[in-house]
């Protein structure tokens, strides 16, 4: 049986979310930051891509019939038995693997099926987007209300084995299907977080991720109502939720917006445009498409003028691909951008089926700002940079019974301690790693307020019980000082 050449020229592109499918990003279905971040197209307008040769322009080379001879010769010689259909996809994989783009693989039945059912409704798994960045798989960033998001997963996160396997030399669909798994099964993942020495281990429960995209609500602080939309990824239905949403706030007579996408991994292209067509008017382009000729194409709304209230949008370093699209454009439209610099995803991906309900994901384009900045690699700057408190930047505690955080101490986990107890309000009188006297007296004082045991020690107990108090106090979000910083500045 020879290997059939029209089923290796392959076009697609994509991503792939940590539980069903790393994450999309932008044109449509596209968006990293997939795997990641991926921003996918899904129009037909846009780019007309195809898998079958008869109707392709491409010259084929003429040693192809080297695929052809080595299947030949892997079935006919081989010491064991190998699948048909293993060597093909093999095959497939090997030549996207040349492309050196992680945003760029070959997905198979499962994979696609996962990944419809992540953006049509829910999936279960972790909740969080990857990508692979600099030959690591990364976290881009964990889902609102997710597993991830609960057990202190953050953006940038590398992730070196999982459940004690090393995933080096993995790509995004590997190591996504390792991750990912049935609703109520553990996984553990090893961890290296920027600026920490050692690397950690986190378990994390699988759970049924719901896709639950747009929340809103109203702050009123001197006089002044802010509606806020918060816009966790962009998936089959977000644009409409937003367009209900906003337009609540504005029949409840807001005075301002601010547009949060902050650790929002991207998602479908078409629907960052759906949003971004509320906003900026048509006398300038909100998106700019660049195709592999380097030919460009502006995209334009029907809008005659800006809304008549002031605007901000809040990024991180979890912002990637739609999100970025979102933010550059409202950023080139004079509104400010508050927070950290976006994660830098800039290409387009699209999904192009196989036949057999497989399909490749190839990156086609780049998105280009509405002044034609390429922010790939390099994200969005915030024209008002704000972090958040150190204790949002914190990471697990890690110590056994055996060898608790004591005393006269010092050490980078100590340090890590310290911060964690300094945020949940307790004086640890230095956040230099030092175990001292008065980080005793803060652990005895947080051990007699939860009912712990008072030693003065961090053990696992404590140190567990710190750690989940910090986490909460994140997702409830306090001290949200890139919020804070966002109103205050709405209205100067």
């Amino acid at each position: 049986m020879k290997l059939n050449q029209s089923k290796i020229i392959l076009i697609f592109i994509g991503a792939l979310l940590i539980g069903v499918l790393g994450g999309y990003g932008g044109v449509k279905l596209a968006g990293n930051q997939e795997d990641n971040s991926t921003l996918e197209i899904s129009n037909t307008e846009r780019a007309t891509l195809s898998n079958d040769n008869e109707d392709s322009d491409t010259e084929l080379p003429a040693d192809l019939n080297k695929i052809s001879q080595t299947f030949d010769l892997i079935k006919s010689n081989y010491i064991e038995d190998v699948d048909d259909n293993e060597l093909v996809e093999g095959a497939i994989e090997g030549m996207l693997s040349t492309l050196e783009d992680p945003h760029t693989s070959y997905l198979d039945s499962e994979m696609m099926k996962q990944f419809n059912e992540q953006i049509e409704s829910s999936f279960e798994g972790i909740g969080a987007e990857v990508s692979e960045v600099d030959g690591y798989i990364t976290i881009v960033s964990p889902m609102k209300e997710s597993p991830a998001e609960k057990a202190g997963l953050r953006p940038n996160d590398q992730v070196l084995s999982v459940d004690g396997e090393s995933i080096e030399g993995l790509n995004v669909n590997e190591a996504v299907a390792k991750i990912r798994g049935e609703k109520g099964t553990d996984v553990v993942l090893e961890i290296q977080r920027s600026g920490v020495s050692d690397s950690f281990e986190v378990t994390i429960q699988r759970d049924t991720i719901p896709v639950e995209t747009v929340y809103s609500e109203i702050h009123t602080e001197d006089g002044k109502d802010t509606g806020v939309i918060q816009i966790t990824n962009f998936s089959e239905h977000t644009g409409e939720e937003f367009e209900e949403q906003l337009t609540d706030l504005e029949n409840q007579g807001i005075d301002g917006l601010v547009i949060d996408v902050r650790g929002n991994p991207g998602g479908l292209l078409d629907v960052a445009e759906e949003i971004l067509q509320q906003f900026v008017p048509s006398d300038m382009p909100y998106l700019q498409i660049e195709d592999a000729d380097g030919n460009t194409e502006e995209y334009v709304s029907d809008l005659d003028e800006e809304k008549d209230y002031p605007i901000s949008v809040l990024i991180d370093e979890g912002s990637a691909s739609a999100s970025e699209i979102i933010a550059v454009a409202m950023k080139e439209l004079d509104y400010d951008i508050v927070g950290e610099t976006s994660f830098g995803k800039g290409t387009v991906q699209q999904a192009i089926p196989l036949g057999d309900d497989s399909s490749v994901k190839m990156t086609t384009f780049k998105w280009l700002s509405p002044n034609g900045v390429w922010i790939d690699g390099d994200g969005v700057e915030p024209t008002i940079e704000q972090k958040q408190d150190d204790y949002y930047y914190s990471i697990p505690i890690q110590v056994t019974d055996d060898e608790p955080l004591t005393f006269d101490h010092t050490s980078e986990a100590v340090a890590n301690m310290q911060v964690m107890l300094s945020g949940l309000g307790y004086d640890t009188g230095r956040t230099d790693g030092y175990f001292n006297e008065e980080t005793e007296n803060a652990v005895e004082e947080f051990q007699d307020d939860n009912d712990l045991e008072v030693t003065g020690e961090v053990d696992e107990e404590t140190g567990g019980l710190i750690e989940t108090q910090v986490i909460e106090k994140i997702r409830d979000g306090e001290d949200d000082r890139q919020l804070e910083r966002s109103l205050e500045e709405l209205y100067q």
